[in-house]
């Protein structure tokens, strides 16, 4: 069997890349060998508890270490820079959603990748879950007949889990790009897309301020038409209780001419259930049905499914595979949250071109 992909990691200030070394350290086919970040403290316990080479730039990494493969978690404004770098010297890419500031930034990055023929993704991860695989599944299958309606719902609190996780810069607009619908709006955007195998073609949005001490909302709000007429409505949110169980308050539906369906995702939880109804006589002999689920128990973000992630890049790099999850989600994603910017600042329904 060949070596494994040697993994470098641009940017530690951020929630995430310490929960994802268990599932490099699990994964058959990669080992991080090398990270960077400016600050030292960051960059120095990083390496002490992973034994990894750490840098203070991004560039001496690239430029020190043979890499195959980068995971940016640079703050957004930073990320399309190190991507096209990383493409011009023909390293594999996954930035960490949303891949940058602006939906421009984020064309840049997949062009690059393309232009250079590197493999490009961003962790979407939620089509991995297999409860949401069984949805996009009976969706497919016509049960539910037309969809009418979706509902998201991603409440995640509050600000302070940005600055004690190292990442404060989440909350400045200028490097952010916004609030939740940038940081977590775009997880259920990029799902219903998917869901429907459809484009949002208008919004409707509303952005509300809570807190006084920072540019960014902490609740979004939207109403999204996709162009087969299901319309979607979604609450976004950084404002969910500390007491609230795991900090997460999630929420997903479709509702059709002749069923429903609806989840509330036990978030890293391993039990699970899903609600189905269908009026379809292809259904079965219960027109209302609960599927429960029970997920395996791994450290590591998102558990089973981020493994699987992981798994699935090493994988479709090997195999000279295009990714599930690519540029033009990530390209459609932002573009749909600049739009619920866009009309949440002029009042008006904001339509998207193609």
């Amino acid at each position: 069997m060949s070596e494994p992909l040697k993994v470098g990691v641009i940017g530690l200030g951020h929630l995430h890349p310490r929960t994802y070394m268990p599932h490099f350290q699990a994964a058959a086919d990669t080992r991080v060998v090398a990270v960077s970040d400016a600050d030292e403290s960051l960059r120095d316990s990083f390496a002490a508890d992973f034994q990894v080479r750490a840098y203070a730039d991004w560039a001496e990494l690239l430029s020190e270490e043979n890499i195959d493969l980068v995971y940016i978690f640079l703050p957004h404004d930073e990320c399309p820079a190190a991507a096209e770098a990383c493409a011009a010297r023909k390293i594999h890419v996954v930035v960490e959603k949303p891949v940058a500031n602006t939906s421009a930034g984020c064309r840049a990055v997949v062009e690059a990748c393309r232009a250079n023929e590197v493999y490009f993704s961003t962790p979407y991860m939620w089509r991995f879950h297999p409860v949401c695989c069984e949805m996009k599944r009976i969706i497919d299958s016509g049960v539910l007949g037309r969809i009418v309606g979706c509902e998201g719902r991603c409440a995640a609190g509050g600000l302070h889990r940005y600055i004690e996780g190292n990442a404060a810069w989440m909350l400045q607009r200028k490097k952010s790009g916004g609030g939740p619908m940038y940081n977590l709006g775009v997880h259920w955007i990029d799902l219903f897309r998917w869901f429907l195998d459809d484009e949002i073609i208008e919004v409707m949005g509303k952005n509300v301020h809570v807190n006084q001490d920072y540019d960014i909302e902490d609740n979004s709000f939207a109403i999204c038409t996709f162009s087969g007429g299901t319309t979607l409505a979604l609450d976004i949110s950084y404002t969910v209780p500390d007491s609230y169980p795991n900090g997460r308050d999630l929420y997903l539906s479709l509702r059709g001419t002749d069923g429903c369906i609806h989840y509330s995702p036990a978030f890293e939880g391993t039990s699970q259930t899903l609600h189905v109804c269908s009026d379809d006589h292809s259904f079965g002999d219960e027109p209302s049905q609960v599927i429960d689920f029970h997920l395996e128990p791994l450290p590591g973000y998102c558990g089973s499914l981020g493994l699987e992630y992981v798994e699935t890049v090493a994988a479709d790099i090997r195999g000279n595979r295009e990714p599930l999850i690519g540029g033009r989600d990530a390209v459609k994603a932002l573009q749909v949250v600049e739009a619920i910017y866009d009309s949440s600042e002029t009042g008006k329904v904001v339509g998207l071109g193609d």
